[in-house]
This record gives C-alpha cells, sequence and structure tokens, in this order.
C-alpha cells in the first residue's frame, strides 16, 4: 500500500486517473513551505508541481521513496539530498511540444508586429480619429527572411525551430551537444545573439545557466532584435533586461516566467508599461490538451516506478 501526497493539485488542471497499484490518495489545492513536512509525513510518494522539497523538509520524511514532479524543471526539488536517500524523482517530459512553441510564437508575433501598441491605440480611439484607411505609427516587422536563435536545442527547441522555417526563418542554434540537424546553423552563443533578429531560450535553469543572458550579452544583440524566454525567469538577469529595453539597448521581449514566481512587486519587469513588452504569467505550457498529456504521464511514472522499471528518472 502506497500512501500518495499531491502537494499542489490546483496546479493541473485535468483529470488524473486512480494508479492501477493499491494505494491511498490525498490532495491539497496549494501547499506553502511550512506545511510541507507535516502534509507529506507517513507518504511513500509525493508529487509536486512548484512546492519546493528541499533538503531541511526530505531529511524529515523517513518514509518517502519517490518524488513525482508534475512538471519538467527539478529545480524545486533538492537532487542531491535524494540521491543521498536513494529517493526516486520522476519528472515529465515533452508533454508541451504544441503548446509552448506556439505560445513562444504568439509573443514573437505580438512584439514583432506590435500588437500590444495598435491594440491600445485603437482602444484610445485614435483609429477613429485618423484621417487615413489605418494607423502606421508603429514599425512591423516581417518573420520571413529573419533570423531566430534557438539557445538550447531540445524537443522544444527543435518544435520552435520547426515553426520557424514554415514562417521563412533562417534558425540557428547553440546547444550543448552537437546537432544532427543539416537545415540549422550552430553557433557559439555570441555569434548567435550577434545575428539573429529573434532570441528564443528553451533551457533549463542550473547553476550554470542562470544569468546567462545578462548586460553583456543584451548589448551584444541586435539592437532591432526581440528576445523571448518560454523556459526559465532565472535565465536572463531581469533589472538588466528592464534597463535594455527602456534604454532601446533592444527593441523587445516578450516572456512568460519571471526568476520568482508569483513575482514578488518589485520584480523590475512588473513595472514596466512598455509596447514593445509583453508578460505572460507562466500559462505557454497550460492548454487543455497539454495538461491532460502531462497528467498521463505522470500516473504512468507512478505506475511505472512501482512496477521496477521507473522512467523519466532524474
Amino acid at each position: 500500500m502506497h500512501d500518495i501526497v499531491f502537494l499542489d493539485r490546483d496546479s493541473l488542471i485535468a483529470n488524473i486517473r486512480k494508479p492501477s497499484f493499491e494505494h491511498r490518495w490525498r490532495d491539497y489545492p496549494a501547499t506553502n513551505a511550512n506545511e510541507v513536512v507535516e502534509r507529506l509525513r507517513g507518504a511513500t510518494i509525493a508529487i509536486t508541481n512548484k512546492v519546493p522539497l528541499r533538503a531541511d523538509a526530505i531529511a524529515q520524511l523517513p518514509d518517502l521513496k519517490m518524488i513525482a514532479v508534475a512538471a519538467t524543471g527539478t529545480d524545486n526539488v533538492d537532487l542531491a539530498a535524494c540521491r543521498e536517500r536513494g529517493i526516486v524523482v520522476a519528472n515529465i517530459r515533452n508533454y508541451s511540444l504544441v503548446s509552448v512553441p506556439e505560445h513562444c510564437f504568439a509573443l514573437i508575433l505580438a512584439v514583432r508586429r506590435n500588437l500590444r501598441a495598435y491594440v491600445a491605440d485603437v482602444e484610445d480611439g485614435r483609429w477613429e480619429q485618423s484621417t487615413r484607411f489605418c494607423l502606421l505609427d508603429h514599425p512591423i516587422g516581417d518573420l520571413a527572411g529573419s533570423r531566430l536563435g534557438i539557445v538550447g536545442y531540445g524537443a522544444l527547441g527543435r518544435r520552435v525551430a520547426q515553426i520557424a522555417r514554415a514562417f521563412g526563418m533562417d534558425v540557428a542554434v547553440t546547444s550543448r551537444s552537437p546537432v544532427a540537424d543539416t537545415d540549422v546553423v550552430q553557433l557559439p552563443l555570441d555569434e548567435l545573439l550577434a545575428t539573429s533578429d529573434v532570441v528564443s531560450l528553451h533551457l533549463p535553469l542550473t547553476d550554470q545557466t542562470r544569468h546567462m543572458i545578462g548586460p553583456r550579452e543584451l548589448a551584444a544583440m541586435k539592437k532591432s532584435a526581440i528576445l523571448v524566454n518560454t523556459a526559465r525567469g532565472g535565465l536572463v538577469d531581469e533589472a538588466a533586461l528592464a534597463r535594455a529595453l527602456t534604454e532601446g539597448t533592444i527593441a523587445g521581449a516578450g516572456f512568460d516566467v519571471l526568476s520568482k514566481e508569483p513575482p514578488v512587486p518589485d520584480n523590475p519587469l512588473l513595472r514596466l508599461r512598455l509596447p514593445n513588452f509583453v508578460l505572460t504569467p507562466h500559462v505557454a505550457w497550460a492548454s487543455g490538451g497539454a495538461m491532460q498529456t502531462l497528467a498521463d504521464m505522470l500516473v504512468d511514472n507512478l505506475e511505472a516506478w512501482v512496477a521496477g522499471k521507473p522512467t523519466n528518472v532524474v
């Protein structure tokens, strides 16, 4: 009999089927850090989307045998502490290969075509006052013929590249691993930043990637370029980005993630009221289809581990 506890059930809007093995199931809409130990006491399996499971909490949970992360990112789990205890950690992979790339291009198009500025013009009645049939007060850029630079070329990066080529874009990538695709150009990060019209981030947050885009990298980009982040907020120095957008170092940005979520009130990107910046609240992953796929894969991971054949182990 396994005791399963889902710490933040409301983070997943989907039907979760009952695991096929004998179990008890408890879930909570959300869990604060100071509630983790009490709620997981006696649990053999913990499910978390974004609730942190740090070393001090793990040390107080002797019955815990598995942590099932209801997401791809595992930066909220102390993996070293889990390895020391022999706790298996499994995540969900490639469930949002449609949702995230589509959202990525929604951000790209919104910034590249200045949609936020034009929508504001219409709402302010400026079109009605125009002497012409249209307003042309903000520059509009096409994607065709421009270069998309992709930083991180895993499954999501490859899918974004496919969509980019359909738009007629040239694709360059920066990747730690050799790229076999013949229709992309592999470049060092500095060269990719200097030559791309759109830069899109698709890699995990680690000690090595934190703030990988800072003042120097932003200054290396074209003044006409835009930066898109649907990966992790900590990849970018947010204060540096706010300055770059305000001072015109780059032309714009579209973000779906911040370094701390929910954001703290003094996050510099929250205060920006610029037509060339679009911020959405970490929803790129969250189409209905993607969330149901995630829920199905979550239970698959539980069942595989109980059967002695764990999958998606981090």
